[in-house]
C-alpha cells in the first residue's frame, strides 16, 4: 500500500491506539508526557508523532480544524492499522454550570455538521465507543478529578453559533459545542474502531465568553491547567485500553 496522501504514513508507520488533538501543536504538548518520542511525518493540518506512555505505544495525530479535515485523518489512519481513537481537544461550553476550563467527556455528538451526513443519515448516532468512554470516566474517577459526562454537539460554522442556536443546545441539555467529534465517533464506527472524546472548556457561549487569539490568552490559567490534566487522564485511559 503507498503512503497516504494527507498523513504521509503507511502500514507499520503508527500504533493501534492513537490520539487525535485538533491542534498541531497540542501534538508536542501531549508528547512531552511521553518517552521514545519520534516525528513521524508532518503535511498541512497533520503532524504525526509515535511515543510511548507507560510501555503503551501509541500515536498522536493532529486533525486539523472541523469535521473535514478530522475525517480525513480517521480515513487514513483506520488504513495503516490504527483501531483506537481518542479526541483530546477544547470545546465552547453551552450549561451556565459548565466553567471555563472544566473536562467535558462525550457521551455523543450532535450532528450540527456536514461531513458525517454524507457517510450516514442524521438520525444515526454519532456515539463513542463504550470501552474508551468508561476508561476515559474511570481514569478521571480514579484521579478524583472532576469532569461533566454527557452529550456535546459538533458544528461546522465557529461564527455563525447564534444565540437561537446556543439557547437551543443549552434546552437540549447540550455540555458544549466543538469542531470534531461527530465525524470521529461515525467515521471510527463505521470502521470497525474505537473512539471516545475528552475536551476542556475554553469559553461559555451562554455566558458569552469566547476564546481568545492565542494559545497563551486562548486559556484561563484553570484552563490551561486542565488541557494537560486531560492529556494525562487520556493517556492513563490508554494505558487501560491496550491491556
Amino acid at each position: 500500500m503507498a503512503k497516504q496522501p494527507h498523513l504521509l504514513v503507511e502500514p507499520g508507520d503508527v500504533n493501534e491506539i492513537a490520539l487525535v488533538p485538533g491542534d498541531p501543536d497540542r501534538v508536542d504538548r501531549i508528547a512531552a508526557h511521553c518517552e521514545d518520542v519520534e516525528k513521524v511525518s508532518e503535511n498541512r493540518e497533520y503532524k504525526v508523532v509515535n511515543a510511548t506512555y507507560g510501555g503503551v505505544p501509541l500515536t498522536i495525530c493532529s486533525t486539523g480544524i472541523g469535521c473535514p479535515s478530522a475525517a480525513i485523518a480517521i480515513e487514513e489512519l483506520s488504513k495503516v492499522g490504527v483501531e483506537t481513537v481518542v479526541r483530546v481537544g477544547t470545546t465552547g461550553a453551552t450549561q451556565e454550570y459548565v466553567e471555563i476550563g472544566d473536562m467535558v467527556i462525550a457521551t455523543g455528538a450532535a450532528k450540527e455538521e456536514g461531513t458525517s451526513k454524507r457517510y450516514e443519515d442524521a438520525e444515526i448516532p454519532a456515539v463513542p465507543d463504550y470501552d474508551v468512554l468508561t476508561s476515559l470516566v474511570d481514569a478521571a474517577e480514579s484521579n478524583d478529578e472532576h469532569v461533566h459526562v454527557g452529550p456535546i454537539a459538533s458544528d461546522d460554522a465557529f461564527y455563525a453559533e447564534t444565540d437561537e442556536y446556543v439557547a437551543e443546545w443549552e434546552s437540549a441539555g447540550i455540555l458544549s459545542v466543538e469542531m470534531e467529534a461527530a465525524a470521529i465517533f461515525s467515521i471510527a464506527r463505521r470502521k470497525g474502531m474505537r473512539a471516545g472524546a475528552i475536551c476542556t472548556a475554553d469559553g461559555n457561549l451562554v455566558k458569552g465568553t469566547q476564546k481568545g487569539a492565542t494559545e497563551e490568552d486562548e486559556l484561563p490559567e484553570k484552563a490551561k491547567n486542565n488541557v494537560g490534566r486531560a492529556i494525562e487522564l487520556t493517556l492513563d485511559a490508554v494505558v487501560d485500553l491496550y491491556e
